[in-house]
């Protein structure tokens, strides 16, 4: 059984030399998703939201940065706010599947997301990343280099870039088992007892939201 992905887009030729500058505002990574700091995301940036189209709005923060780094236009586009520190020891995966959905629910109806965390930097990179693993089915050096030819300042830490190069097997398997028959799965289950328990730990560690806040963006 092989895996179908579709081809990642390729890169548009008229696309700007990476300047300094360029870090504080937001570049787009994929047809519809961007990916920059929080500056691309204040209320002076309004008009130019609105010039791209954005509709969604993925707003990363922890909780000693919510005074700083807001959801400013609940009113007008649609938000996911994800609790996330900077920190290598941060459990990332298990934010990764709610980003997707999110994602894919955005560009699905036509609409366009912003992916932002403070600098843009390694936080929302980082998911970014896992999205485009996930649904190209690349690696994650070609993620990685994929984003980066678009946002040049990109850099995850340490800790994010081990979890996304682990993330690969997650997600193949998810897939795997999503295309296998309930017959397939009882075979598998059969003849590879030792596997399952494995696969269904990391299933439950992946999706155990207990200690995260994805909150409906309240005003802060």
């Amino acid at each position: 059984m092989k895996l179908e992905f579709p081809p990642l887009p390729r890169f548009k030729e008229d696309s700007e030399d990476w300047t300094y500058p360029m870090r504080r505002e937001m570049q787009e990574i994929l047809p519809g998703l961007f990916l920059g700091p929080y500056s691309s995301a204040m209320k002076s940036k309004l008009p130019v939201l609105q010039k791209c189209g954005i509709t969604h709005i993925v707003c990363i923060r922890q909780n000693i940065e919510a005074n700083f780094i807001k959801p400013n236009f609940q009113q007008l586009f649609r938000y996911l706010v994800l609790d996330i520190a900077d920190n290598p020891v941060e459990n990332i995966i298990r934010f990764f599947s709610v980003t997707k959905e999110f994602v894919d629910g955005s560009l699905q109806t036509g609409g366009k997301v912003l992916v932002h965390g403070n600098a843009g930097i390694s936080r929302s990179a980082a998911l970014v990343i896992a999205y485009i693993m996930e649904t190209f089915g690349v690696k994650y050096r070609d993620a990685f280099t994929y984003v980066q030819e678009r946002r040049f300042c990109i850099n995850p830490n340490a800790g994010f870039v081990h979890q996304l190069q682990e993330y690969e097997a997650i997600y193949l398997a998810k897939l795997t088992i999503k295309m296998m028959s309930p017959l397939q799965i009882g075979r598998s289950l059969t003849l590879q007892p030792g596997t399952t328990g494995g696969l269904k730990r990391t299933y439950e560690e992946e999706d155990d939201f207990g200690s995260m806040q994805v909150t409906a963006a309240q005003e802060g």
